[in-house]
């Protein structure tokens, strides 16, 4: 038997208390009758039974709290298997692990704060929606292939560093080819790449890549990351201490948003480009605005277990309770 709303069960710590507030309750009764007659006079105003009584009807009203509880909680047991369809958007992420990710003008990290956004970014979807994952640097990689697992993606996201790519440099081109190879053999449906880095290319041509995707029907949304005003790039050396990162000739490396190719690729693939800030890194924003408008595709998926619900038969049980509770009579009848 499974439980779709297990929480409820906590609800079954209030049956102490509800013991208790029928105890009191018989106690206030009886102090209130002590007013009126002696004690020796009561049974003849009374049924003699009447506390035994009392007591059947108070563990009545708990029985049926508990089948309420059980109710509310949803048991299921048995199953049916019925096919179903989904439908989702297809979100390959590419991730920027360069050295220059290790930039602190974005707190803690810009890599480090772009991991925290991207997890956010998972929470909203619905289940419905794939999602994959790009490292790029010199070169890109597939860290994970589109998947409804969001476990599994969070996983591949969480092993991200700057020595996931053994080449260094920043080709933004790499990545974006990497994501047209990504899409090959999809559902047609709007294709959408969320490209997060502090914009600074090396190698590579982004902007031929950029019409490469457009072909392919292929948004990209890109993502800066950092300040223009930029910072001092910090690595852990040899001796496990942290320095500044120097270049061939020896002087410290200052790294610089570039937001002009950002912007220009977004506008080549008709996507939009994002500067995120240091209160919000801009990806809610990207998926509230942007991504959850774009065309969703209908993914069959096979067959998928159901579990089938049986609250009614713990809620007739506590109404049954209920009925023969409101019958059981602890005063003597009247009559005119």
């Amino acid at each position: 038997m499974n439980f779709a709303n297990p929480q409820a069960l906590h609800l079954l710590w209030l049956l102490p208390l509800i013991a208790a507030v029928l105890h009191w309750f018989y106690q206030y009764r009886c102090r209130m009758m002590s007013r009126f007659a002696q004690e020796h006079l009561l049974s003849e105003l009374a049924y003699r039974g009447s506390k035994k009584l009392y007591r059947w009807k108070a563990l009545l009203v708990m029985g049926a709290f508990v089948l309420m509880v059980f109710a509310l909680s949803r048991p299921q047991w048995g199953f049916h298997m019925r096919s179903i369809k989904r439908h989702g958007l297809d979100i390959m992420v590419a991730i920027d692990v360069s050295k220059s990710m290790l930039t602190q003008d974005v707190k803690p990290s810009r890599l480090e704060r772009t991991k925290f956004a991207v997890k956010d970014l998972v929470m909203k979807l619905d289940g419905s929606d794939h999602i994959g994952l790009i490292a790029f640097a010199g070169d890109a990689m597939l860290m994970c292939p589109f998947t409804y697992d969001y476990n599994g993606f969070l996983l591949s996201l969480d092993d991200l560093g700057v020595d996931s790519i053994p080449r260094g440099g920043t080709d933004i081109g790499a990545a974006i080819d990497e994501s047209i190879k990504a899409y090959k053999g999809l559902i047609d449906s709007d294709k959408a790449v969320v490209l997060i880095t502090d914009g600074e290319e090396e190698e590579g041509d982004a902007l031929a890549a950029a019409r490469r995707a457009k072909q392919k029907g292929i948004r990209i949304f890109t993502v800066g990351v950092g300040t223009r005003e930029g910072d001092l790039i910090q690595v852990p050396g040899s001796d496990g201490q942290m320095e500044f990162l120097k270049d061939a000739n020896g002087d410290v490396v200052k790294s610089h948003l570039n937001e002009n190719l950002l912007q220009q690729i977004a506008y080549i693939t008709g996507g939009a480009y994002i500067r995120s800030g240091a209160e919000q890194f801009g990806l809610d924003y990207l998926y509230d605005r942007q991504l959850s408008k774009l065309k969703k595709h209908d993914a069959q998926v096979k067959m998928a277990k159901l579990y089938d619900d049986r609250y009614q038969w713990p809620l007739t049980g506590a109404f049954v309770l209920l009925l023969i509770e409101m019958f059981i009579l602890t005063r003597r009848k009247t009559y005119a």
